[in-house]
C-alpha cells in the first residue's frame, strides 16, 4: 500500500510540475492603436488626398451644416490627442520623411518603387534609369528605410510595445503606406 501511495504522490507532483512549466506569456499588442497612429503619421508625411466629389460649394454647405449641427446638437467631449503619439524623435523622423517624399513620389508613380508588406520600400524595376539615377534612388531608399526602422522602433517605445513586436508595427504601417503609394 505504501508503494502505491508513493507512486501516486510522485505522479501527482510530476503532473503539477509539468503544468507549472507550461506557462504561456501573452504579450499585449495594441493593434488598433498602432493602426490609428500609423494612419495619422502617414497622412502627415504624405499629405491628405483631396475628396473627389467635393466642390467648393459643397464644402461651404457642409461647413454650414456642421456649424448648425454643432450649435444645436449635443456637446461632445474630446480627449486631447487620444491617438497621437509624438516625441522629438518621431517629429524629426516625420520631418525628414516629409522632406524626402517629393523626391520619392515620382518613382512610385512610375512603378519603380513599391511598398512591401513589411513596412519598407523596395526597388521594383530600374528600366529606363541611368546609372546616376539608380545610385540616387538607392540612396533615397536606404535613407527612407532607415528612417522607417527608427520610426517603428520609436512608435513601439511610445506605445510600450515589446521590442519583439516591432515587425508587427511595420506590417501595420505597410498597409497605410500602400494606400498612399500611387
Amino acid at each position: 500500500m505504501k508503494g502505491h501511495s508513493t507512486k501516486l504522490l510522485a505522479a501527482t507532483l510530476f503532473i503539477l510540475a509539468a503544468m507549472g512549466a507550461c506557462v504561456t506569456i501573452n504579450i499585449y499588442f495594441p493593434a488598433e492603436k498602432v493602426e490609428s497612429v500609423a494612419g495619422e503619421i502617414v497622412k502627415d508625411i504624405r499629405g491628405n488626398k483631396p475628396d473627389a466629389g467635393k466642390t467648393p460649394e459643397n464644402g461651404k454647405q457642409s461647413a454650414l451644416m456642421q456649424k448648425t449641427l454643432f450649435a444645436w446638437g449635443p456637446s461632445t467631449a474630446w480627449a486631447a490627442d487620444v491617438t497621437g503619439v509624438s516625441n522629438p524623435t518621431i517629429r524629426a523622423l516625420k520631418e525628414r520623411m516629409k522632406a524626402r517624399y517629393p523626391q520619392v513620389k515620382p518613382f512610385y508613380q512610375q512603378g519603380v518603387l513599391s511598398e512591401g508588406n513589411n513596412g519598407f520600400v523596395s526597388i521594383s524595376k530600374t528600366d529606363g534609369l541611368n546609372l546616376k539615377m539608380k545610385r540616387d534612388l538607392k540612396g533615397l531608399v536606404e535613407a527612407e528605410n532607415n528612417d522607417r526602422r527608427q520610426l517603428y522602433d520609436a512608435v513601439a517605445k511610445a506605445l510600450n510595445i515589446d521590442p519583439s513586436q516591432i515587425n508587427r508595427v511595420g506590417e501595420i504601417f505597410a498597409k497605410e503606406w500602400q494606400k498612399t503609394a500611387r
